[in-house]
């Protein structure tokens, strides 16, 4: 039979050794599949099955992404590259062979791979002679390889950790003297792979009306659905060639069985004269259990049809599939198996919401152990340059590497960027690098495209409000953070404290002291800051001292710099002026360090140097 090349895992093979027979990769596979280490959902079996067989046969040509959809998945013959499906399973079952042969299957005489890029799956000997046995083999006994995995021995897991990390440094330092004044874009594409996430299947809505109107309005509503959820980039939808085929009512089990899809969203569209009501739940697949529900009414004689249709289909989006929405609720509570993974987006998110040193450091760890195993997954990258510029401007756990931290964020966001130009964590990623830098039109200029990709996603919102607010475009920042907490109340503190921080510029006290109080950022130095400038507007003094005191202890370093720092986050003249004022006030400024202070111009001349 013609043998495939070995998988990239194995070490120089034994060259006088014959390749297995057929006969030795069947037995091999049925040991695969039958393993209690080998996950019985969805159709990973069917898959391996149907690729080994069709390889052994010599039909190896035939391994294409539609051959499988009809074989495996059975889709009707005008399945299309729009379902993503094949694609979601290969890399399923890519990642359940790697753990398979890390604890089961360590001794096994036989590997089989799925290498990426394609189907055909490879054969090769597992188990190399003494002589060829690499460094990596000695270091990790056969029968100590299941601590990569739940379960794990801390100290093999602190060093295999360790390792990766370095990796994922090494990569991330790789070309920063070309980023900072490099041109942005174009940029190629690359497929993304490796993430981990979330996956969805949207059913068809339920036609519960009657007329023509109640079918238009549920068709047109599954595919604005269809559109509006896969721009949310942290989780995977399931595209229409599968929603097309089932049935609205389908049951959960079906899509857990035969698709492996944790989430299912479906619903109804009752249409009765001019009204019109739809009812959305997002179902857990593997509890049967309803994770939201929420009913919509609206009136066809005040908006038309496909207005209600559209905005319909961003609330279920934004309330299902947005950083801090259902899903991502749900895998907190029931984190992957793999956290250098997806479980690295969560805690991001976790960490965007304490903003503390000691979560920063965690994350941005796991991030970098992230890329390093999948170089490719471009939204860990934006998230990753994302914590490598708050070494920087809050001053959170920077390195002692020669590499400036906004070099390290700038590459960080390029990279996601070149890898899907329309993510929109990577965009945001990208414009925050840019301010930083004080390119602040470039960086708003991102922002704006990024707010056009997804116009539902919170967390943009917030941070795309915040730059603009602190680039003196206070009111529009407002209005924007407003949105971002209106669809998501539970989301980032940090929303409100910049919120806070915009209601104070623009002389507005009562909220202002509102959105600090419920900001609740206790860790985060800046909160401090911000609450003392508030306070002392809104004639609190002595909780403003209080504030101030306890800033000044966590940040020492940031009075002496006032001018630079305030500079830096692109504070205008006389917003500089007026925070500096209130802080005196409060006491963060003896009178002769406040008057030295304020003697420095503040009309924007002063020479910056480059960031």
């Amino acid at each position: 039979m013609q043998h495939l090349l070995p998988s990239r895992r194995d070490t120089a093979p034994d060259s006088t050794r014959p390749p297995p027979t057929r006969d030795d990769v069947r037995a091999q596979l049925k040991r695969i599949v039958t393993s209690s280490q080998f996950p019985h959902i969805g159709r990973s079996a069917a898959f391996l099955t149907y690729a080994v067989e069709e390889t052994l046969a010599g039909r190896a040509d035939r391994i294409k992404g539609y051959s499988i959809a009809v074989e495996v998945f059975k889709r009707s013959n005008g399945f299309t590259q729009d379902d993503p499906v094949v694609r979601i399973e290969a890399g399923r079952l890519r990642r359940v062979l790697e753990r398979y042969y890390f604890t089961a299957g360590q001794r096994d005489p036989i590997r089989i791979d799925i290498p990426k890029g394609g189907y055909v799956p490879t054969f090769a000997w597992n188990n190399p002679s003494a002589d060829n046995l690499d460094a990596e083999d000695q270091s990790l006994p056969a029968e100590r390889a299941d601590s990569l995995f739940p379960g794990l021995r801390r100290n093999i897991w602190a060093v295999a950790l360790g390792l990766i990390v370095i990796v994922g440094g090494a990569v991330a330092l790789a070309g920063l003297t070309s980023i900072r004044f490099g041109s942005i874009w174009p940029f190629p594409t690359a497929d993304i792979t490796g993430s981990d996430g979330p996956t969805l299947v949207i059913a068809p809505f339920a036609n519960l009306g009657d007329g023509p109107q109640a079918e238009l309005y549920t068709t047109g509503l599954t595919e604005e659905l269809l559109t509006a959820l896969p721009r949310f980039k942290e989780i995977k939808v399931f595209g229409r060639e599968t929603s097309k085929s089932l049935p609205p009512e389908v049951e959960t089990s079906r899509i857990r069985r035969e698709l492996g899809a944790r989430f299912l969203l479906a619903g109804g569209v009752r249409v009765s004269g001019s009204r019109v009501r739809v009812t959305a739940r997002l179902l857990d697949t593997e509890t049967d259990e309803i994770l939201w529900s929420q009913t919509y009414d609206d009136d066809i004689g005040v908006r038309d049809l496909f207005t209600i249709q559209s905005d319909v289909a961003n609330k279920v989006a934004t309330a299902v599939a947005q950083p801090y929405g259902i899903m991502a609720q749900a895998d907190v509570s029931n984190p992957p198996d793999d956290l250098g993974i997806y479980g690295c987006t969560l805690s991001f998110y976790a960490y965007r919401a304490e903003l503390s040193t000691e979560r920063h450091g965690e994350v941005r760890n796991c991030l970098e152990s992230a890329v390093a195993r999948y170089p490719s997954f471009a939204t860990a990258w934006a998230m990753l340059s994302i914590l490598y510029l708050d070494e920087d401007r809050f001053r959170f756990n920077r390195k002692p590497i020669l590499s400036a931290p906004i070099d390290r964020s700038f590459h960080a966001a390029r990279r996601a960027i070149q890898l899907d130009p329309g993510n929109t964590r990577a965009l945001q990623a990208l414009m925050t690098a840019l301010f930083f830098s004080q390119r602040v039109p470039e960086a708003l200029q991102i922002g704006e495209q990024a707010l056009a990709t997804n116009p539902n996603d919170t967390e943009l919102l917030g941070e795309f409000g915040t730059r603009l607010a602190m680039s003196g475009e206070w009111r529009r920042g407002a209005a924007l953070l407003d949105r971002a907490i209106a669809l998501n109340p539970g989301g980032g503190g940090y929303y409100r404290g910049t919120r806070a921080l915009a209601a104070y510029m623009l002389h507005d006290d009562k909220t202002a002291v509102i959105e600090i109080r419920q900001a609740d950022l206790q860790k985060f130095p800046l909160f401090h800051a911000v609450a003392a400038v508030i306070y002392v507007d809104a004639g609190m003094i002595e909780d403003a001292r209080s504030e101030a005191s306890r800033f000044n202890e966590m940040r020492p370093d940031f009075i002496p710099n006032i001018v630079a720092e305030l500079k830096m986050r692109n504070f205008q003249p006389q917003d500089r002026a007026r925070v500096i004022a209130d802080l005196r006030t409060a006491g963060l400024l003896a009178m002769d360090e406040a008057q030295a202070t304020m003697s420095r111009p503040i009309d924007g001349s002063e020479a910056l140097e480059p960031r």
